[in-house]
């Protein structure tokens, strides 16, 4: 019986740390999706030819 309760609170320990990487894995790809989101907003600030003046 004691092996059978160590087996479950060991379960219960690792079903959460399971959920807490979970969470944090998704706050990550909302951190990141944000970040991609706000940008492409933004648009491009210049682009290669109009880095360099032309020569006369």
């Amino acid at each position: 019986m004691f092996e059978y309760r160590m087996y479950k609170v060991n379960e219960a320990e690792l079903l959460r740390e399971a959920a807490a990487q979970r969470l944090v894995a998704e706050a990550r790809a909302t951190r990141r999706n944000r970040r991609h989101t706000e940008h492409e907003a933004e648009g491009r600030v210049s682009h290669l030819r109009d880095r360099f003046t032309h020569a006369a």
